[in-house]
């Protein structure tokens, strides 16, 4: 749209707005329904939040009600595809293409719909991806975001979780679209300003907080020995000898165990000090321990964690906390930190091929990716050294710049059975199906430097061609069918070269790996190792 018709039509629907709220900016919640109906125009570009923790779930379940035969064929650019809302306006004919990072709880859902043709994708995007497309092609005309409290002049708060609000409310802002906030609360004064009013529009008060998911924290309890194993193996293998001291992990059992062996199998190593100081990652819970070991010089964060507020607000040395006291997070700059800044990513996967590529779409999930293809790929501008980025280029045969370790830590069959290694990766047959242009590989091969199951690991920096690669991970992929076609003769010669890696290579004893090493081994432990501090959400009560 043209700018001077966009600005006059920014103005129209503004207009209409009037007429529900009055003068003000704020709509009463019963109102809401109203209000979309009258600032969403068939065909917009809606830009809805939903990350992959706090979600704007009273404007969701109210977009989710309009009348299809009002609004309609909306393309929805949201980062995460959370809850049943999300796709419910597709469902109901309201909208009718999706441009997403990450589709987490509703994957499988949203499998269904785009095999049954309900949903268009125009692509499955990283973080960054998406944030940088709002700015420049995928546009929203309405924006609808979420916030802790608002005063009567639109200038939110968004407390801990500040996330991707920011760059949704600009990109709309300053293109002439119409930002409505849902809010916790009304205020006649904020603890600080996170977003100014005149980027926002309208504020709702919804009857309930908004939605948020304790997402990134894992029961010690429920890690098992095969992941400290793996995770003796990944600090062995890959912390150690290349003195990471900046990086980034997904979630997981496996990299929960990394944090919780910390302090004491890396401590034990005379690793303090000399790895895993600097994080870009949320409050885990399970990071406690080596917080307080004083493994940790600083975090910068995504987002929160639920139930880890008052303990962040009590460090302020290691996590960004405001004059207020609260923790100030950016989703989009933690995902520029975490390409740039760090030296290490260590994620997951559902499927790896032969080549390495790794996926977690495939046929019957669409999961997207979230910001594992920002963290998991080597970041080509970047131009300053570390020991460990140097290191990884030397290894790679590189001459003129480092390389970024990418390491992916999965289990050779995950928890229902499916084998992990795959001759060929479900994405191919999905990108068929969808109409891709290309196949939804998540993290590509020629970027992984490390793989680590619980049989071994595969330094895939020392491979020299596609074959050698290949060999690494079979022989690491355990008693599946990828696995099985192994050359044992092979194995042995890459084992001598540093190529593959197991246990007993690294100088580790399997007997000896057990959840002994963990320095806490509940929530309760967690709890203790806060001096009080950490409050866990309920569902992690006993």
């Amino acid at each position: 749209m043209p700018e001077t018709l966009q600005r006059t039509d920014r103005a129209a629907r503004l207009a209409r707005a009037r007429a529900i709220v009055g003068a003000g900016k704020i709509c009463p919640a019963e109102r809401i329904t109203d209000l979309l109906e009258a600032v969403i125009v068939s065909g917009d570009r809606v830009a809805l939040e939903g990350d992959n923790q706090k979600q704007a779930d009273f404007l969701a379940a109210s977009l989710a009600k309009l009348d299809p035969v009002r609004v309609h064929d909306l393309h929805m650019v949201q980062s995460v595809l959370a809850l049943p809302d999300h796709l419910a306006v597709f469902e109901r004919g309201i909208a009718s293409r999706l441009d997403f990072a990450f589709a987490g709880p509703q994957s499988r859902r949203l499998a269904e719909l785009v095999a049954a043709k309900s949903l268009r994708i125009g692509a499955i995007h990283t973080y960054l991806e998406l944030y940088a497309r709002m700015l420049v092609d995928l546009t929203p005309q309405v924006a609808l975001i979420v916030a802790d409290k608002a005063d009567r002049d639109g200038n939110l708060y968004t407390g801990p979780n500040t996330e991707d609000t920011p760059t949704i409310a600009e990109a709309a802002a300053f293109r002439g679209g119409i930002v409505v906030a849902q809010v916790n609360e009304i205020v006649d004064r904020l603890p600080r300003v996170d977003i100014p009013g005149d980027w926002v529009d309208l504020v709702v008060q919804s009857p309930r907080p908004y939605a948020i998911d304790p997402l990134f924290t894992r029961d010690p309890a429920r890690i098992r020995n095969e992941n400290v194993l793996m995770a003796m193996m990944a600090i062995a293998a890959v912390y150690e000898p290349y003195q990471v001291a900046r990086l980034n992990h997904g979630i997981g059992y496996a990299t929960a165990a990394i944090e919780l062996i910390l302090p004491t199998f890396a401590a034990r190593r005379g690793l303090k000090g000399k790895i895993a100081r600097n994080f870009v990652l949320n409050p885990h819970p399970t990071l406690i321990p080596a917080i307080e070991a004083g493994f940790v010089d600083n975090v910068y964060c995504f987002g929160s964690e639920l139930g880890m507020e008052r303990y962040v607000a009590s460090r302020p040395h290691v996590f960004p906390v405001g004059a207020d006291g609260n923790l100030r997070s950016n989703r989009a700059l933690a995902q520029v930190a975490g390409q740039y800044a760090c030296d290490l990513f260590v994620g997951a996967t559902l499927q790896i091929d032969a080549q390495g590529n790794s996926s977690t779409a495939t046929k019957d999930r669409i999961t997207g990716f979230g910001g594992a293809p920002n963290m998991g790929a080597d970041a080509r501008g970047r131009r300053h050294p570390s020991p460990a980025w140097l290191r990884a280029g030397e290894e790679a045969g590189e001459r003129l710049r480092g390389r970024k370790l990418v390491v992916q830590m999965v289990q050779t069959r995950q928890p229902n059975g499916a084998p992990s290694f795959v001759e060929h990766l479900d994405a191919f047959d999905l990108a068929s199906s969808a109409g891709f242009a290309l196949p939804p590989v998540m993290v590509h091969g020629d970027d992984v430097s490390h793989v680590i199951t619980e049989r071994g690991v595969c330094n895939l920096l020392r491979c020299r061609s596609p074959q050698e690669r290949e060999a690494a991970l079979r022989a690491i992929a355990g008693d599946t069918d990828f696995g099985k076609r192994q050359d044992a003769d092979a194995i042995d010669g890459l084992r001598r070269r540093g190529i593959v890696m197991l246990p007993s290579d690294l100088g580790i004893d399997v007997a000896t790996a057990t959840r002994d090493w963990l320095a806490a081994k509940t929530i309760d432990d967690l709890v203790s190792a806060s001096g009080g501090l950490y409050v866990p959400p309920a569902r992690f009560l006993s």
